[in-house]
């Protein structure tokens, strides 16, 4: 017989608690969720990326409406609950009572907002949830806007980073002589002062907050010193406080947290509670690493087995893309302690060991945090570091008085070392899951076990992992850096485009970095494309940085020839362009004419300077280009379908036709292929290809992530469409998602697999708005794309590109 489960609060930690009951007691809860927030699960860790513009929403969900729903969790999101009742075993809300057997308490915790004169104007805000985000994206967009953020912590500083990456003007005013003075010390703190005002961030210290001024929303901020600073809004970030008073009401036991037991249970044996709402031996807890430890205990109480939290040291690292600080333990003087200090001024690095007896007690580390997880390891079990006092401070990879291979260091590690703190993953979770489950990629590791899923600051300690694991058989391809010219991978290098506005290949290498002056032939063309795709009618395409056959619009020959391939829609053609063809092949003297395996006609061996003659005639008989060349659209492969086939189901032909038209001229990240076949004899041979349909009698099987290269592998079925318009906006909607994601050169079903085929189904069949979205942003594209680059170069559009081909060392593409 189920049990009726209601849980207050739908944050990470009542999040990870349901992962976790679902797992070790399936089916013996009905579970009722109410949240506050008209939203569910999603990662907080992650608002400052939000903020900053390098991820959106849709990124940072951990669990969506599909999830509940499979789990069978009733949602109850915007619906406060108002009281517990604890005689009748019913939580009451503004709809009314739900009554339950065992209740969940996960209320979180609020932020404190200082009693300062105008604290209640508009424009004041904490910076705790998403709406907390989307008020301070709205003023950042007004030109000029200012903000003030009072605090200097973790989040204070992830606040302020991020709204200075929104284009804001932004004072940081804290109370303390340093920033972050829990976490690091006076001299790491001095760093992190320096680089963040080297962003552009004032910070000031010391600072006493007198007033907020304004009349009829926020205006300025002044300090009992006199100084004053402009500000369009005010972000509150100096702390947070359990939110308890729903528990104090019931009369359940309460201090400064709901205090609870090592099983998670309150003082009412029913009603369970967990996250930064509880207090657990006098401790209060704000990081989520112990946060996740409470879950797991919460969900074993609750399946009636055996478990207990324990209390548990954190690490602390701070979200700011480029800053890298760590620490960990007490660092404080005394006079029992000693210390190990190294200091680098020109890298900018800082580290501090606080040892105690020869053990290490407390670790700051700014500038190189690689070493940091195995110093928590040795502040966690106390270990003993007198052997090695003399290398202590060089890290892991020196023990032994020389450097040893990172990959021995990271294998020395032993399996109960944390190595992610935002989800409490150790090694020997990680490497077993690799072994167990096969993987082979860092997005496999973080589907399984959650290591580097939340911040990220682990990755390359799992990277490591999956190297030193697997071995030769490792292929770190996905997560190198695009080129030498930069140490950013192709994600980091697309977030911060948008992040940052960047507009131009200039912009990107001065703001990001680069190594050299101008780029190379690697990178150049995944700039040129990432800035075409995100910046639709903004970015014009640099011709100079595509490869030889793009920037010619013809594939060169062995020979040093060019082939010609021009459009016919839908593998359709008639006379008038049949006759166009020969006149061309017999006026040039083409020595070849093939037809392709995508259903059209290719001119072989057109000398290069006749290819604008070519074009010219093609042209004049109302063809386009093939664009066989290209990183984007090739074909839509068709069969003869309904209109002649005995055996068709739908107008295949009709609708390949209207694909093709449709989105022809799209740059992708790769080539892209689509066919349409009439009936599943698949003459058009759709389950191969990077999108595929079958026509069947009811309407449209819509398959994608196929091969027939180099790679050999079937399509997957990815959902039905009733009607011809359905099925158009979905694949539409595939290939946008497809541009804002794939990595330069990465073919769908490359794609597909690293984002999971479950990540996009969310995004274009179960969620219609997601999928109307990027829908509309594909035919908004679409509107600057749609150019014959043929008839540009007739008309003389650019022609300095075709007369230098080899120019920049740019080179000939590999199809």
């Amino acid at each position: 017989m189920t049990e009726r489960l209601v849980i207050i609060g739908a944050g990470m930690a009542s999040g990870r608690a349901l992962e976790h009951i679902f797992e070790d007691a399936p089916g013996r809860f009905d579970v009722t969720l109410f949240g506050a927030e008209p939203r569910g699960n999603y990662n907080r860790l992650m608002l400052s990326p939000v903020l900053a513009g390098e991820k959106d929403y849709e990124q940072i969900i951990t669990h969506d409406a599909a999830w509940y729903e499979e789990h069978g969790v009733h949602t109850r999101f915007g619906e406060t609950v108002t009281a517990i009742d604890r005689q009748r075993k019913l939580v009451i809300s503004k709809n009314g009572e739900t009554p339950y057997d065992k209740l969940i308490v996960a209320t979180g915790s609020a932020p404190f907002i200082i009693p300062l004169p105008g604290k209640d104007l508009p424009g004041v805000m904490a910076f705790r949830d998403l709406d907390d985000v989307n008020s301070m994206v709205e003023v950042s967009r007004r030109p000029g806007s200012k903000a003030v953020v009072i605090g200097g912590g973790l989040l204070g500083l992830e606040a302020a980073a991020a709204l200075r990456a929104r284009g804001m003007d932004v004072v940081v005013l804290h109370l303390m002589g340093h920033v972050m003075e829990r976490q690091l010390d006076p001299a790491a703190g001095y760093l992190l002062q320096r680089d963040l005002e080297a962003r552009g961030i004032k910070v000031h210290c010391k600072a006493q907050t007198k007033a907020i001024l304004g009349e009829t929303s926020v205006e300025a901020v002044a300090l009992e010193d006199g100084t004053v600073y402009g500000a369009d809004i005010v972000v509150m970030a100096v702390g947070i406080r359990p939110e308890v008073r729903i528990a104090v009401d019931a009369g359940l036991h309460v201090e400064r947290g709901i205090v609870v037991n090592d099983q998670m249970v309150t003082s009412d044996p029913d009603i369970l509670a967990l996250g930064e709402c509880v207090e657990h031996e006098r401790m209060v807890y704000g990081l989520v690493a112990p946060l996740y430890d409470q879950a797991k205990v919460l969900a074993k109480t609750l399946a009636k087995t055996d478990a207990a939290f324990r209390p548990v040291q954190t690490a602390t690292q701070l979200k700011v893309t480029g800053v890298s600080v760590y620490s960990a333990g007490d660092f404080a003087e005394a006079e029992d302690r000693n210390e190990i200090v190294l200091r680098d001024a020109t890298s900018g690095v800082y580290k501090r060991l606080v040892l105690k007896q020869d053990r290490v007690i407390g670790a700051v580390l700014y500038g190189e945090t690689g070493d940091g997880p195995w110093f928590f390891d040795m502040i966690r079990k106390g270990t003993d570091t007198s052997d090695m006092r003399d290398t202590l401070i060089f890290g892991q990879a020196y023990q032994g008085g020389s450097p040893l291979d990172p990959m021995a260091a990271v294998a020395a590690l032993p399996d109960d070392a944390e190595i992610c703190g935002c989800n409490g993953v150790c090694k020997g979770t990680i490497t077993g899951a690799i072994a167990s489950k096969g993987l082979t990629t860092l997005d496999g590791v973080r589907a399984h076990t959650k290591a580097s899923a939340s911040c990220g600051s682990c990755t390359h300690l799992v990277e490591q992992l999956l190297r030193s694991t697997l071995g030769e058989a490792y292929n770190p391809a996905a997560i190198q850096p695009i080129c030498p010219c930069t140490e950013y991978g192709h994600d980091d290098v697309r977030r911060l485009i948008i992040a940052k506005g960047l507009k131009s290949i200039p912009a990107i290498m001065q703001e990001l970095e680069w190594k050299t002056s101008c780029g190379c032939a690697k990178c150049r063309p995944a700039l040129n494309y990432y800035l075409v795709a995100d910046w639709p009618g903004e970015y014009e395409d640099d011709g100079q940085s595509r490869f030889i056959n793009e920037r010619v619009h013809a594939n060169i020959q062995k020979d040093g020839t060019y082939s010609v391939v021009p459009r016919m829609w839908g593998g359709m053609t008639n006379p008038k362009e049949l006759r166009a063809i020969a006149d061309v092949a017999d006026k040039f003297q083409i020595p070849a004419v093939k037809v392709t395996g995508g259903q059209r006609i290719d001119l072989l061996g057109v000398k290069k300077e006749d290819l604008p003659a070519v074009w010219a005639d093609l042209n004049a008989a109302g063809m386009v280009s093939g664009a066989a060349y290209a990183k984007g659209l090739r074909t839509v492969k068709t069969c003869v379908g309904s209109d002649w086939c005995r055996f068709g189901t739908q107008d295949s032909t009709g609708f390949g036709i209207r694909l093709e038209k449709f989105m022809w001229g799209a740059w992708t990240p790769a080539k892209v292929k689509l066919a349409v076949s009439g009936c599943p004899r698949n003459c058009a041979e759709a389950t191969c290809k990077d999108i595929g349909v079958i026509c069947v009698d009811s309407g449209y099987d819509i398959h994608f992530a196929g091969a027939a290269g180099l790679d050999i592998k079937p399509t997957e079925l990815l959902c039905h469409a009733d009607t011809e318009d359905e099925a158009l906006e979905i694949i539409v909607a595939l290939t946008q998602l497809y541009r804002e994601q794939g990595r330069y050169l990465e073919r769908i079903y490359k794609w597909a697999k690293r984002v999971g085929k479950e990540s996009i189904l969310a995004n274009v069949v179960t969620d219609r708005d997601k999928r109307r979205t990027y829908f509309e942003r594909f035919v908004y594209a679409q509107t600057f794309a749609q150019v014959d680059p043929w008839q540009e170069r007739v008309n003389g559009k650019d022609a300095h590109e075709f007369a230098a081909l080899a120019e920049f060392g740019m080179p000939v593409a590999a199809e």
